[in-house]
């Protein structure tokens, strides 16, 4: 009870700095997740294949830990098998039935719940777009993108776990901000496991997300048990998107993988009135008729090595 009253004052905090900006929400007919307005919910969770900090392989309290969360979209990291038949850690069924999400669909493989572990989950709007973005690696990475229609507005999301190495990071980021800047603006989310922690320091590889992205909030996400590193983040464009954000925590929550859950509110209503008050994005890149960005000859030997083997 006392999560549930949490949860309800942080939404109410945040319609109220809405109403104090003269941005007020109204009602939106879309079922029981609208919660009566344009606010949406999102989150971030790395869920380490289902394994917790016991060791135990546990899908069922994996999805117990979503279901607390109740987000209306949702990013996964390590949802997949790493080898092998890369396949989904979660009964989807299952998934559905507890929290009403459903897998946007972006696996390469038709066992996999994503793309080198990253899924998209989503129980609000109509998905429009979803495509599998290559990140430059040391080590087999990548990213997901889905785009969203809810209740008349557009939504995206991309989705990220980065590598292990600083210089590989930073790479990926720029892969990342470039991907973005060729594309139609519209409000957008970056979110996952970035596996770093000092946005601060000299050639920090968040810095390579600027302008596109503000990169100075963080919470303590790493790990689970004692919280020091700020590894999981949502980032929102444009600046002021997101009204509120902060890790999900529950003894559930810490004992169910290495990385808490973060999480976010958005309204996508005040979003539009954003979009005036910023300035236009960098120039496109050159760009296919689809819209995304045009893929290099390094794009296309990972494509054949990861995904057509």
């Amino acid at each position: 009870m006392s999560g549930q009253i949490a949860s309800l004052s942080r939404l109410l905090d945040g319609v109220g700095r809405f109403m104090r900006l003269g941005r007020v929400s109204h009602a939106a007919a879309e079922g029981p997740a609208c919660d009566g307005c344009d606010l949406v919910r999102v989150a971030s969770y790395n869920i380490h294949k289902a394994i917790g900090n016991d060791g135990t392989y546990d899908p069922a309290r994996t999805i117990s830990v979503i279901a607390e969360i109740d987000a209306d979209i949702i990013a996964l990291q390590e949802a997949d098998r790493r080898l092998g038949d890369r396949k989904g850690r979660l009964n989807l069924a299952t998934l559905e039935k507890e929290t009403g999400l459903t897998l946007v669909p972006l696996a390469a493989r038709p066992m996999s719940h994503g793309w080198h572990g990253n899924a998209l989950f989503y129980r609000r709007g109509t998905v429009i777009r979803a495509e599998r973005l290559h990140l430059p690696h040391a080590e087999p990475r990548g990213a997901v993108l889905a785009e969203f229609d809810i209740g008349g507005r557009r939504l995206r999301v991309v989705a990220a776990h980065l590598g292990l190495l600083s210089r590989t990071r930073r790479l990926q980021m720029e892969r990342l901000r470039s991907q973005l800047e060729a594309r139609e603006p519209m409000p957008t989310l970056l979110c996952g496991d970035f596996n770093e922690w000092r946005p601060g320091r000299t050639n920090s590889p968040l810095e390579r997300l600027s302008p596109l992205f503000q990169t100075a909030n963080a919470v303590p996400s790493f790990p689970s048990r004692r919280p020091v590193f700020p590894l999981d983040r949502i980032f929102g464009w444009p600046d002021g998107l997101i009204s509120d954000f902060g890790i999900h925590d529950s003894p559930t929550a810490r004992r169910a993988s290495d990385h808490l859950p973060v999480k976010a509110v958005i309204d996508l209503k005040s979003a539009g009135g954003l979009f005036e008050e910023t300035l236009a994005l960098p120039p496109r890149r050159q760009s296919d008729a689809g819209g995304g960005e045009i893929l290099d000859g390094e794009a296309d030997r990972l494509e054949h090595r990861y995904v057509g083997d």
